[in-house]
């Protein structure tokens, strides 16, 4: 069984970066690339939040300091946005946040895919249809590692040990179970055979607290961000044994293979996208529709992309909510299987 569908948007994915392809993309939309935006029916009017619903530092409060920085550099309105940190509850509180600002477009958050994987589990009442999905930006993929004198040398080494005995091997998730690095885990032991309500899993509090733990020997696999591992990577404390993207990474992983090379069909990204309360109009999401084409067009969008071990997957507003429906579909059959859904 294939996993595709459950990690992409279903718009075409342009890859690391091709700013001519993401020109035509533009002028077919009939948005300036990269000036000033159209003519539109709405525009901010005051000062504009983004929130991230994360501290500073994070892979989500990079995404929206990343895209306040773009918007404001290249002018493209004249009000100001402003990164608004709101941590807690695997995004709830920023989404709550969110929604005390109904029907209002200068308002917009980060979204993960905790906003479908909470409500799934029980941890938060919102999810996709609570509020108004405005675009997808990129899919941040999982990447499993292990120590540098581990014995397990691939994917699929780790795959015989887990066929052999699926509580063997630790693998370590940060944050919580039912994250993308847990479902990316068990979706490639599902697509074994293996049976996943066996698998040990160490739950830390972040991707940071894991590499430690296999450094340290306490862990035998960690799966997180690829750009979470990359320095240890980089100086040989860790190897990279396996990524979930659809095709190798650049740069850093780019001798890693990926699930799919190694037999096992599944691709599954930690994607990000962008988000308004509910209730927002059609002119309002159009307006950002077409900023966020601008700057994911962008030189510095596809730079930072490429830094950070990103893929560009932009996907306009109803392409987002059939998504986002999707996405909820495929979390919730997996999150049943391991008794986690609510």
């Amino acid at each position: 069984m294939s996993y595709r569908s459950a990690c992409l948007p279903p718009q075409t994915s342009l890859g690391r970066g091709s700013p001519l392809l993401w020109a035509a993309i533009l002028v077919a939309a009939g948005t300036a690339w990269p000036g000033a935006l159209p003519a539109a029916d709405w525009q901010p009017g005051k000062n504009v939040e983004l929130i991230a619903g994360a501290g500073p530092g994070a892979g989500i409060d990079i995404t929206a300091r990343t895209l306040q920085k773009i918007m404001q550099d290249r002018k493209l309105m004249s009000p100001n946005i402003t990164v608004i940190n709101k941590p807690g509850g695997g995004g709830a509180v920023a989404w709550n946040y969110l929604n005390q600002h109904a029907g209002d477009g200068h308002f917009l958050a980060i979204t993960v895919p905790g906003i479908l994987t909470n409500h799934i589990t029980g941890k938060s009442p919102i999810t996709y249809t609570d509020i108004t999905p405005v675009v997808q930006l990129l899919s941040d993929y999982v990447a499993w590692t292990v120590r540098a004198d581990s014995p397990i040398r691939s994917g699929k080494d780790l795959i015989e040990k887990l066929r052999a005995d699926p509580a063997s091997v630790s693998i370590a998730v940060g944050i919580g179970l039912g994250t993308p690095n847990h479902i990316a885990s068990v979706l490639a032991a599902k697509a074994a055979g293996i049976d996943i309500r066996k698998l040990k899993f160490v739950v830390l509090n972040s991707s940071g607290e894991s590499i430690a733990a296999a450094l340290g020997g306490h862990v035998d696999v960690v799966a997180s961000s690829p750009l979470s591992a990359s320095n240890q990577v980089r100086s040989g404390q860790l190897r990279p044994i396996a990524v979930s993207s659809p095709s190798r990474l650049d740069g850093l992983f780019s001798s890693v293979p990926t699930w799919k090379e190694q037999g096992i069909n599944v691709v599954l990204a930690n994607w990000r996208g962008v988000i308004g309360s509910r209730g927002l109009t059609g002119p309002q999401v159009s307006f950002w529709e077409n900023a966020f084409a601008s700057v994911t067009a962008s030189e510095e969008w596809i730079a930072s992309v490429r830094k950070n071990l990103w893929e560009n997957t932009f996907t306009n507003s109803e392409g987002s909510r059939r998504f986002l429906e999707s996405q909820y579909q495929e979390f919730r059959s997996v999150l049943s299987d391991l008794g986690l859904a609510r």
